[in-house]
């Protein structure tokens, strides 16, 4: 299936230095995964998207991210890499694909955008054909008007956009982005078992304002693990070797970067933690990060032994998650809320 990333950071990121020259890049990771085991489809070959915001405010040229598609294999894009070279940007979307719902063409390529925001996914919607007409339904007239391509990650944006008061505002805070995800969740949860679909759903998500990011870890089961999903923070993402080895390094306890991601950027195990099954990471424009359980039926304390227990070869078959457990979970947070559906 598919994979992304997120950079968030203090100051601009130039685009080659998280997309095409990292040995271990998204870009590289299309035809080369470490994590995934995906032998129906073994390279993310049906078209790729980044999308980011400017550093600079302008006025002219309004605060909507700007996004770059391309239906072709991103490693044989020499666009991308012109483009790469050339922006700097405080915010990146990066999403590679390849395809389960939708065809072959730009509309259906991530990141998905409305006004401020912009939205990826990782996974798949089970049985989507079986609630795709009550999703649409349900949806207002601006957030129907909003699909372009045929895929069920589009309308889940869609269905996300109907969940805000108002997609089309100019500022969102955190806590609206939080609660517009778990509505989504929960009404997908909610057509799933009236459609009397069994199979569980895999939710990756992801969306920004351009200031705020809220990204999901979810399954919609009790007993398997999700698809894979991991962080990094820091003070510097830079190369320490030649060959476009990278590394996260972290002079003080500043996060001046904050990295999310389907599968690692680099090879140093130190520099990644693994996100919990069915949380919620949230990075504030203060650039906090929080790591928060989303309660629901599907929901399993860390404290009971059955969330050691997941099952990892339903993702694993759809090439979302390697059955290894390289890298140690992150521990979550004394005290940490939980968000309930």
């Amino acid at each position: 299936m598919c994979r992304f990333v997120i950079y968030k950071g203090t100051s601009p990121v130039q685009l080659s230095h998280l997309l095409t020259r990292p040995c271990h890049s998204i870009i590289n990771q299309a035809f080369d995964s470490r994590l995934r085991l995906d032998h129906r489809r073994p390279i993310n070959g049906d078209g790729f998207g980044v999308g980011w915001y400017d550093s600079v405010n302008d006025e002219e040229l309004g605060s909507q991210p700007c996004i770059f598609t391309a239906v072709t294999p991103a490693w044989n894009n020499i666009n991308l890499i012109r483009l790469a070279e050339k922006i700097k940007s405080p915010l990146v979307f990066g999403h590679v694909r390849a395809t389960t719902t939708g065809s072959l063409s730009l509309d259906n390529c991530h990141p998905f955008a409305c006004g401020k925001l912009m939205f990826m996914h990782n996974g798949g919607i089970a049985g989507f054909h079986l609630i795709k007409r009550r999703l649409q339904a349900d949806l207002s007239d601006d957030a129907f008007n909003v699909v372009q391509g045929n895929t069920d990650s589009e309308c889940a944006f869609a269905l996300l956009l109907s969940k805000l008061p108002d997609p089309k505002a100019n500022s969102f805070t955190t806590r609206t982005l939080q609660q517009a995800m778990l509505d989504t969740i929960a009404t997908l949860n909610l057509y799933a078992e009236e459609a009397g679909i069994t199979e569980p759903s895999l939710m990756n998500f992801c969306v920004t304002d351009g200031e705020s990011v809220v990204a999901t870890r979810y399954i919609s089961s009790r007993h398997d693990e999700a698809a894979s999903l991991w962080f990094s923070s820091g003070t510097t993402f830079s190369e320490y070797a030649q060959g476009g080895h990278y590394r996260m390094a972290k002079a003080d306890k500043r996060e001046n970067i904050i990295m999310i991601a389907s599968e690692p950027l680099t090879f140093e195990k130190a520099d990644w933690m693994e996100i919990r099954t069915n949380n919620m990471v949230v990075i504030t424009p203060k650039m906090n990060l929080l790591q928060i359980p989303i309660v629901d039926k599907f929901y399993v304390s860390p404290s009971d032994p059955a969330a050691l227990n997941r099952d990892t070869d339903f993702a694993a078959a759809k090439g979302l998650l390697s059955p290894r457990k390289d890298l140690a979970a992150v521990q979550p947070r004394e005290n940490a809320p939980q968000l309930s559906i």
